[in-house]
């Protein structure tokens, strides 16, 4: 008895592990002005000066939008999209938003 006890305990541990593991990453996106208040609220212990930081607000946008309109035009092409052609456009962008915030922080 304590045998089958101890069997259907193991197994309802397991099956409530497989179910929890089978859950979605992260939830849902966040919108392009949601992550821009994100990075304002990261980016408040520099206490740069509005002008910098509108500056910031133009580059994160722009780079937001890009990056949203480059996934959605990934993911449509149907299929698995091809990650190296991704990873590629992504970190082009990130290199060029890169270059545009040193000229605002030096």
């Amino acid at each position: 008895m304590k045998k089958q006890i101890a069997l259907s305990i193991v197994a309802f541990c397991l099956s409530v592990g497989f179910a929890m593991a089978q859950q979605g990453r992260g939830g849902p996106r966040l919108t392009v002005a949601e992550r821009v208040k994100a990075v304002n609220e990261k980016l408040t212990d520099f206490k740069l000066d509005k002008n910098k930081l509108a500056a910031t607000d133009s580059i994160f946008t722009a780079y937001y939008s890009t990056l949203q309109k480059e996934r959605e035009t990934m993911m449509d092409g149907g299929g698995t999209p091809d990650r190296e052609a991704m990873r590629s456009k992504m970190l082009k962008l990130n290199i060029d938003r890169d270059e545009q915030l040193k000229q605002i922080f030096t």
